[in-house]
């Protein structure tokens, strides 16, 4: 029997819209601040795509688009300048960075209570010791597709195959705090395809087309899949080789229209949620 298909553009336009309403009735214009820096074509389709998701839901959206000869040092000084700006309520710095630009000095440079990704250390330690305030949003829009689906965590048991610490890492702590029992896989795994088909619940975040195959997943499980690929002929596909791993999982996400949409949508939901305790 085919999986069910989590439907993560449908569920983040329910989200979008439900934002918007808050935004409405809020009395004042969240405003995000991005800042873009070099000439990298898929930051800036992702960069449009969260200002024109914005400005739907009645955010301000500010991009500050900066040359990819940028020396740190401005860089850190357009961030501390955002900081200040008591109209700024959410700070997001598009990744990747130039080479030459150290990325853990510009995320620790953010203001922690404007910090919509997620990934300043203050907010990493809160989600660590299960107490999240600002949680990084793919993993949280895959947490929201779970419940959605009605994917029982309490006791399952998930691997989560990949440890970076935009997805893989945060995503682990979410599982834990949502009673799963939880193992990071990644590329030194031994018999990686064994571990993954121990799972109840499959996210699959390594950056790596189709590398998921069908025996690489228990029948009947859910399948979550963070990537996002181009192929040479220019078809998108994720990390999981959809169309044979759909013939054995429970239920899974489709690529494109599944976690991507709900990685925007949860930015503009973390936006509200800074702009709302910082005016509180």
């Amino acid at each position: 029997m085919p999986a069910r298909i989590i439907d993560g553009a449908a569920l983040a336009a329910t989200l979008r819209t439900e934002i918007a309403a808050k935004v409405a009735a809020a009395g004042f214009t969240p405003v995000l601040a991005v800042v873009l820096v070099g000439e990298d074509p898929a930051s800036r389709v992702y960069v449009r795509t969260k200002d024109r998701a914005a400005r739907e839901a009645g955010i301000e959206a500010r991009t500050i688009s900066l040359p990819a000869e940028t020396a740190l040092a401005d860089l850190l000084a357009t961030i501390q300048a955002l900081n200040d700006d008591p109209a700024v309520d959410g700070i997001l710095v598009q990744l990747p960075l130039p080479r030459c630009i150290d990325p853990q000095a510009v995320i620790e440079a953010i203001d922690p209570a404007k910090d919509v990704d997620g990934f300043h250390p203050m907010n990493v330690g809160y989600l660590a010791d299960g107490r999240p305030k600002v949680v990084p949003c793919t993993p949280l829009g895959v947490m929201k597709l779970l419940r959605a689906a009605c994917v029982e965590t309490a006791g399952a048991r998930a691997v989560v195959l990949g440890r970076s610490a935009i997805v893989g890492r945060p995503m682990s702590r979410l599982l834990v705090t949502a009673d799963a029992t939880v193992t990071i896989a990644h590329s030194l795994t031994r018999d990686l395809p064994a571990e993954c088909r121990r799972a109840d619940i499959l996210i699959a975040a390594t950056g790596k087309p189709e590398m998921v195959r069908a025996d690489w997943v228990k029948p009947g499980a859910t399948v979550i899949d963070v990537g996002i690929n181009r192929r040479p002929n220019g078809r998108l596909v994720g990390d999981v080789a959809y169309d044979e791993c759909a013939a054995v999982a429970g239920a899974i996400t489709p690529v494109p229209g599944g976690v991507g949409p709900m990685t925007v949508a949860c930015l503009l939901e973390n936006t509200l949620t800074a702009a709302l305790s910082r005016r509180a």
